[in-house]
């Protein structure tokens, strides 16, 4: 992406609130980190620019993209000829400058990619399962790791930078809602999976809620949020969620923030907790209750094949519930913004999306200010890549969010 006019780019950039740079030798790294993040952003920035946006000096701006551009991080882009003067040249990411692994923990299946820095996949693999076991997704992860490290020209594999782990927290608590005995899931109590495969693997090594891994996605890969504040839904085998705040994921001293599947709304019979009708649980229960089986809904959203009565009848029952949940959102926090992600083929989604709009606008909101209600822009993947925007953030990126908490 080309640097726009001087008069447009400099506001933009200094929405980072915070982020000023420093002349100082001693602030080098923070001072990368910053030219990372404005560059991830923008898609690509001239010197000027930065020096603009950020009060450092031309001339320690012209050291910090040398010193990137020798590391292989960033490259120039075609130059951009201006009414007057030399054109600039911008820079911007190298894909190839970095990669990182990404994976999800589900309680149907689990998935490993590998990124590289712009954050597009560059291989994966998945498994599917009854319920997840922790020497089978240990087994998995590290076979994984390797063969898509294979998967890299020769050379590169020494440029990937991390691991980062989505996966929903206490998850031993979900054995009954999942079908399973409960002892079936006793492990993951007592066993600590970020730190077994940190004790195997040589490379820094992350742990974040899933829900909020999504979310986090958002900031790091996908299209840029004019708002600072939004809820975030990312609707998988149970809905979660995330709350952005400041332009930074807020995910609590326990990490688990934004725990929307668990928000109490009205159900036919009384109460009921936003999971038990917004979960794509629900919907493989009405799947096998017409005797079928609901295997493929976690093999690929694109290759969904639902009867339409069923599909009519959970995005009904789903949006009337998440349009409840947005209410009792936007009554704590005064939300702009909604975004809808999840597990789902992209039409799915849009209905989802519209119907849940419909819901909230059918709803009194008496002294609260209706949010804008969009989908999110990552999609089935964003737990995956929020994986993978640990470790990514954790080096390269301004260290202000509080999604790269290491767990």
């Amino acid at each position: 992406m080309a640097p726009a006019e001087h008069s447009d780019i400099t506001p933009e950039i200094g929405a980072l609130a915070g982020t000023r740079g420093s002349n100082q030798s001693g602030m080098r790294a923070h001072n990368e980190r910053l030219v990372l993040s404005l560059v991830r952003r923008h898609g690509g920035l001239a010197k000027a620019d930065i020096a603009r946006a950020t009060g450092l000096s031309a001339q320690t701006v012209s050291v910090i993209m040398r010193a990137l551009e020798a590391d292989g991080l960033l490259v120039k882009g075609a130059p951009v000829r201006g009414r007057v003067g030399q054109p600039s040249v911008p820079m911007r990411l190298a894909a190839d400058g970095a990669f990182f692994f990404g994976l999800k923990v589900g309680r149907r299946s689990a998935d490993l990619i590998l990124t590289d820095f712009l954050g597009e996949v560059v291989a994966r693999t998945r498994t599917t399962y009854r319920y997840p076991d922790v020497d089978a997704t240990l087994r998995f992860a590290t076979r994984g790791m390797a063969e898509l490290a294979g998967a890299l020209p020769a050379g590169k594999a020494r440029r990937i930078a991390g691991l980062g782990i989505a996966m929903p927290f206490l998850i031993w608590d979900w054995a009954r809602i999942i079908g399973v005995e409960p002892g079936r899931l006793d492990d993951w109590r007592h066993r600590d999976l970020r730190q077994e495969l940190a004790d195997n693997v040589d490379m820094p090594v992350f742990l974040q809620n899933d829900a909020t891994a999504a979310c986090g996605a958002e900031l790091v890969f996908g299209d840029p949020v004019a708002q600072s504040d939004f809820l975030y839904f990312f609707v998988g085998y149970f809905i979660g969620g995330g709350l952005v705040l400041n332009g930074n994921v807020f995910s609590g001293h326990t990490g688990n923030a934004g725990a929307l599947g668990s928000m109490p709304v009205p159900g036919p019979d009384g109460s009921r907790q936003l999971l038990d009708a917004a979960s794509l649980s629900v919907l493989e229960t009405m799947v096998e209750a017409r005797g079928g089986s609901a295997g493929w809904l976690w093999e690929d959203p694109d290759l969904w094949e639902l009867p339409e009565d069923t599909a009519a009848a959970w995005i009904e029952d789903a949006a009337q519930a998440m349009a409840h949940a947005i209410a009792a959102s936007i009554s704590l926090v005064d939300f702009d913004l909604v975004m809808i992600d999840g597990w789902l083929p992209s039409a799915f989604r849009t209905r989802l999306t519209d119907a849940t709009r419909a819901a909230l606008a059918r709803m009194n909101l008496a002294g609260l200010n209706a949010p804008s209600i969009v989908e999110g822009t990552v999609g089935p993947d964003a737990r995956t890549l929020g994986a993978a925007s640990l470790p990514l953030s954790e080096r390269y990126l301004i260290d202000s969010t509080a999604f790269l908490k290491q767990v």
